[in-house]
């Protein structure tokens, strides 16, 4: 048979409130000379008995009483046995928030939690415990939100993502499409074009041999006769023929001379068109294989003496007078008009670059031979007035193209406040776009017959190669 120890802890009633706390708990000094501890043996429990109204808390050693089962099972505790105080060997029935750990009141009281942050443990379980139900509760909204999404959102968006899918495609096949068939007809047109001018070139070209042909066989045969007078005719009658020699002579000056003419060759605009010029320039600047230049910067023995370079040889800046100074003698220095040229030179491949003018009012953008007169003032060194420069020039507002003196007004709807450029070595083209829109500027086709470098020049404020 098991002994049973039964200890009984005997405390004063509280005075009004019937649930006891902390700071009551403390202010309250324990009566040591009630019995505490009583031996009992055998199967027989004999409990000791308390005034109406205390307080007793009884702790088996050994099994469980039934009000230890109760008061565990109101604080949501279902443990099986009753855990104690070590130091005090009483039921742990409070809870230190400042250690976060179960306590017993004597620790509360007298002990080491006295000064602590303590509530009872079935209050403690019950705050866990709606805290727990609030966790689950927000679990399951989160759940339910989650299902909600896949079962309503995403079968949505199946749902409509293969006709939106197949809305994408026919807009795509439709610009494609219409894409195309303006390339046919354009191309169709072009070719149409070229054939005639080709016609026209072979008709022009069958003409003047046939003209010539005639003048050649017409001339032959009056030397033929006038080398028959003059070898076969008497002197008496040879010396009366100066009036048909004159006629002889008047027709054969009349044949004229031959001339090569513009007529004679194909014109090279017959197969322009800003359509395909435009989507040939964009399929460049925009399509899959992207092309750019070398690390281009200005040439600082090139830099006139009307202007600055930055640091990094990017920036030029219009110097005024009173600023500018007399650098050293260069032989690539141009002297007298506002110019630089860049590097490196460009002799193969397509290059593109962009030069950001900025609020600039007087500028030139273009390449140039590196055989450009550097020291004249007339326009041998002037660029886009002579044959080795091909500049877009930007001056009082207006917009031009200038090469060898010629000058091509340029329509520009909105003042660009960036210049592109692009030189395709292949097709030998010189193009000038606007970088935000890619609206082509100007184009030009050229046989370069040497290397090509960046030319600049700058009247107003400031220009800078971007990279």
């Amino acid at each position: 048979m098991t002994d049973f120890i039964t200890c009984d802890l005997i405390s004063k009633p509280p005075s009004d409130d019937s649930e006891e706390t902390p700071n009551t708990a403390g202010s309250r000094e324990m009566d040591c000379d009630q019995p505490i501890f009583t031996v009992l043996n055998g199967n027989s429990v004999k409990q000791s008995e308390t005034k109406p109204g205390d307080r007793t808390m009884s702790c088996a050693i050994g099994a469980t009483s039934p009000a230890a089962t109760t008061s565990d099972t109101e604080s949501g505790i279902s443990s099986g046995e009753c855990e104690l105080c070590v130091e005090h060997e009483c039921e742990l029935d409070w809870f230190c928030a400042t250690e976060q750990k179960v306590i017993c009141r004597h620790c509360v009281v007298v002990g080491s939690c006295q000064a602590h942050t303590v509530t009872p443990l079935a209050s403690r379980v019950t705050a866990v415990r709606n805290q727990l139900v609030d966790v689950c509760e927000k679990i399951q909204l989160q759940a339910q939100r989650i299902e909600r999404f896949i079962n309503q959102t995403l079968t949505a968006k199946e749902q409509s993502l293969q006709s939106a899918a197949s809305r994408a495609r026919e807009q795509v096949l439709a610009q494609v499409s219409a894409a195309r068939e303006t390339l046919e007809e354009e191309e169709q047109r072009l070719l149409e074009e070229v054939q005639r001018e080709e016609e026209r070139v072979e008709q022009c070209l069958l003409t003047q041999r046939a003209h010539w042909s005639q003048a050649v066989a017409s001339l032959s045969q009056t030397r033929s006769n006038l080398v028959h007078t003059l070898t076969h005719l008497p002197d008496a009658q040879l010396a009366n023929c100066v009036q048909e020699l004159a006629e002889k002579v008047e027709e054969t000056e009349g044949v004229g001379e031959p001339c090569d003419t513009d007529k004679l060759n194909m014109n090279p605009g017959c197969s322009d068109s800003k359509l395909l010029k435009g989507l040939w320039a964009s399929a460049l600047l925009l399509g899959p294989k992207t092309y750019g230049s070398v690390y281009l910067k200005f040439d600082e023995r090139t830099v006139s003496p009307l202007l600055s370079l930055s640091d990094d040889l990017c920036t030029l800046t219009f110097l005024p007078k009173k600023t500018r100074e007399s650098p050293c003698y260069d032989p690539a220095r141009f002297d007298c008009w506002p110019n630089a040229l860049g590097s490196p030179s460009m002799s193969s491949g397509t290059h593109s670059w962009v030069i950001d003018v900025g609020q600039s009012g007087a500028f030139k953008v273009g390449v140039c031979y590196a055989s450009l007169e550097r020291k004249a003032s007339g326009n041998e060194s002037r660029l886009g007035y002579n044959a080795q420069s091909w500049v877009l020039s930007h001056y009082d507002g207006d917009y031009s193209f200038f090469h060898a003196g010629k000058k091509v007004p340029l329509l520009v709807v909105k003042r660009p406040k960036r210049i592109g450029t692009l030189l395709d070595w292949l097709s030998q083209t010189l193009l000038f776009y606007e970088p935000d829109s890619c609206a082509v500027l100007h184009s030009v086709t050229h046989e370069f017959s040497a290397p090509l470098l960046l030319a600049c020049a700058i009247g107003d404020r400031s220009i800078t190669i971007l990279h």
